[in-house]
């Protein structure tokens, strides 16, 4: 019996509500691109740039929070520092579009970024090699991540650490790198971190054209992401990633390894936020330490309860759900959100331990289950009676 043995069929693990998600994206993401692009300016059904980059930035905590919920949801890590993974992918891509800017700096050198001819470099730092090619760039968003999981992973998995200790020790390591990368002499922009980038691709970042661009890849990314994410836990891979977050020490002493279970989701959580946070760094357009900040990582969490983990389509409900009312709420009380997002984890903790998706799917279920309870029953009530009848007419 092998470890991956995936389902034969796409019905076996795209199910109703998961298909139902990706077509309502899939929709999403076309009607704002073209009500941005196609519809005129003055038309009340035109979407304003601003609204597009919001929503393309809403798909890419989306993403985070998938990444997530995939390894909180479906294997009972904690993680309370995938902000880190976010900001290393965030970047890598600022580095590339940082060597895009070429001659049209502020100093205008060539090759050197603006803050590097402020800070007197001489040249350019070894790691910064490569990121002038997209190709090259693109690896390093999934594979800096990827290795940093990985070797994080096999340290803290090999040595069974779990459970609130594991929790700790996420946070610390992105405080670290929190730290690390606030120093000027790291090479990556210090306080300020990476700006003012002009184009991708060639094409003019804060063109329209480009902006829609972004949003709606986004968009093919965070279905790609909800995709992945049903594809595994309905394999038989999955069943032991629930096994391992339910039961670790039955399912070591059945055989299986749950260290390398662990390691593998782990791993690959990290690079989806990776990839999450590089389609990120351009939508907004800079990238600095603050992404480090462990609260950042705490926020993810409270997306991912507030939707619903060890659901599919739970944490893109949170992340939406959390984020648009953190928009509304800092627009008109600034003052007052960071006590709502306390009260709103709190309440979610209290009253709707599996999250607006679960606790919905939870109802739906029980709703059915009782209909079919009903229908059964008078199914019954009826055959017991045309069965009385048959016996009374052959009596007579």
């Amino acid at each position: 019996m092998t470890l991956f043995s995936w389902p034969n069929r796409t019905e076996n693990f795209v199910g109703v509500g998961t298909k139902a998600a990706l077509l309502a994206l899939a929709v999403f993401a076309v009607a704002i691109t073209f009500a941005n692009l196609a519809v005129p300016v003055g038309s009340a059904l035109h979407i304003p740039d601003y609204i597009v980059a919001l929503l393309g930035k809403f798909l890419c905590y989306a993403m985070l929070a998938v990444s997530l919920n995939l390894v909180w949801g479906y294997c009972g890590i904690l993680s309370l520092g995938h902000g880190a993974f976010f900001a290393l992918g965030g970047y890598a891509m600022g580095m590339y579009l940082m060597r895009q800017i070429g001659t049209r700096g502020v100093y205008g050198h060539p090759v050197l970024p603006d803050f590097m001819v402020f800070l007197n470099y001489k040249e350019l730092p070894w790691f910064w090699t490569g990121f002038d090619q997209f190709w090259f760039a693109a690896l390093m968003i999934m594979l800096v991540p990827g290795m940093l999981a990985f070797v994080f992973g096999w340290l803290a998995f090999r040595s069974r650490v779990s459970g609130v200790y594991l929790s700790i020790i996420t946070q610390a390591m992105t405080y670290a790198l929190l730290l690390a990368f606030f120093r000027n002499d790291m090479g990556f922009g210090g306080n300020n971190g990476l700006t003012d980038f002009k184009e991708i691709f060639g094409f003019e970042l804060q063109s329209r054209e480009t902006r829609a661009g972004l949003f709606f890849a986004s968009a093919v990314f965070l279905g790609l992401f909800v995709a992945i994410t049903a594809f595994i836990t309905a394999s038989r891979f999955g069943k032991l990633l629930v096994a391992t977050r339910d039961a670790e020490a039955r399912t070591r002493f059945l055989g299986f390894r749950p260290e390398k279970v662990k390691l593998f989701v782990w791993t690959l959580s990290a690079v989806m936020a990776g990839i999450a946070g590089a389609l990120y760094v351009p939508q907004v357009g800079i990238i600095n330490p603050g992404e480090f900040a462990p609260a950042n990582s705490i926020e993810i969490v409270i997306w991912t309860a507030v939707g619903g983990r060890g659901t599919i389509i739970g944490p893109v409900v949170g992340a939406f759900l959390v984020n648009g009312g953190k928009s509304w709420f800092t627009g008109l009380f600034p003052e007052v959100w960071l006590f709502v997002l306390g009260a709103l984890f709190v309440f979610t903790t209290l009253f709707l331990p599996k999250g607006v998706v679960g606790t919905v799917r939870e109802a739906w279920t029980t709703r059915r289950s009782t209909a079919s309870r009903v229908t059964k029953r008078n199914e019954g009530c009826i055959q017991t009676k045309n069965g009385d009848q048959t016996q009374a007419v052959a009596a007579e």
